[in-house]
């Protein structure tokens, strides 16, 4: 069964690295038909794109500090990749402005799930944090987005398929969405961001810190051979640091709520105690396949 799989990575590889079909442009609609519909936002027709990408996480986790969540509504990362360069290919945004869906995923607990006021060891915050949470909580989302530019994003198709190395690195924030913390409380930034390294190999964790195994998926061939779907990647990485939350409640009182946000968190959070695990379903083809369908 191992080497079954092998070899449907070696096959991935070579043709991730030769490309589903020749090179070229062909004006089309955005709409495409059958299999081909998951690229309707490449794109496809633009120069310099040669390549269209949908990457759908279904499952796995983000573990911030103390905090774990879940992932368990799909994210969708998407757009067109430039030609290779060192092996790494950069992302072209979508069209519909949506590279990185902004997905919601629920924080166990809600907002008492972040906060908890007897875990504060400062005393004035401590305070400060059960004057503020006594009338009871709501619910908090956890929402990944992207720090900066799509073209910050880089793909190593060789890596992912192979199971070393850098696989997809990729600068993202998290949006804290509560009404009390209000619309801008972030962890991460864009001068600041998440910069995960994500791997299908092992990683390479500080010192003292077990690292984890990813998982490059099993590759299926569909559309006559034009599209490659990779089943169960499971891209990982637990190199990355976190720094503190801000702008949570907004001017003025986010001087009160950001210490407490971080005290509960654990923020700063320095690399190797945080996770990143993302369990994706990934499509490629190239501009000229998908702009033919």
């Amino acid at each position: 069964m191992r080497m079954q799989i092998t070899k449907a990575r070696l096959f991935s590889a070579a043709l991730l690295v030769a490309g589903l079909a020749t090179l070229g442009v062909v004006p089309t609609a955005s709409a495409h038909e059958g299999e081909f519909a998951k690229f309707n936002n490449c794109p496809s027709t633009t120069e310099g794109v040669t390549k269209c990408l949908q990457a759908v996480t279904t499952g796995g986790e983000v573990v911030i500090g103390k905090k774990t969540v879940p992932i368990v509504n799909p994210v969708t990362l998407q757009g067109g990749l430039s030609a290779p360069s060192a092996n790494f290919r950069t992302m072209f945004p979508a069209t519909n402005g949506e590279t990185l869906s902004k997905t919601p995923q629920p924080v166990p607990g809600g907002l008492a799930g972040l906060i908890n006021c007897k875990e504060i060891e400062n005393w004035l915050v401590r305070i400060g944090c059960e004057a503020t949470f006594e009338n009871g909580l709501t619910g908090l989302n956890a929402t990944l987005e992207l720090a900066k530019p799509a073209s910050a994003v880089r793909i190593n198709e060789l890596n992912l398929a192979f199971e070393e190395g850098i696989a997809l690195e990729m600068p993202v924030k998290v949006h804290l969405e509560n009404p009390l913390l209000g619309s801008t409380c972030y962890i991460g930034s864009s001068s600041a961001p998440l910069v995960w390294k994500l791997t299908t190999g092992i990683t390479s964790p500080p010192a003292g810190i077990a690292p984890i195994q990813g998982f490059g998926g099993e590759a299926e061939f569909k559309e006559g051979g034009t599209l490659l779907q990779i089943n169960g990647t499971d891209l990982v990485d637990n190199t990355w640091s976190a720094p503190t939350a801000s702008g949570c409640g907004g001017a003025i009182v986010e001087l009160i709520l950001d210490p407490i946000v971080n005290a509960s968190v654990g923020l700063p959070s320095a690399a190797g105690h945080n996770v990143a695990s993302l369990v994706n379903t990934i499509s490629t083809a190239t501009a000229t396949a998908v702009n033919n369908h």
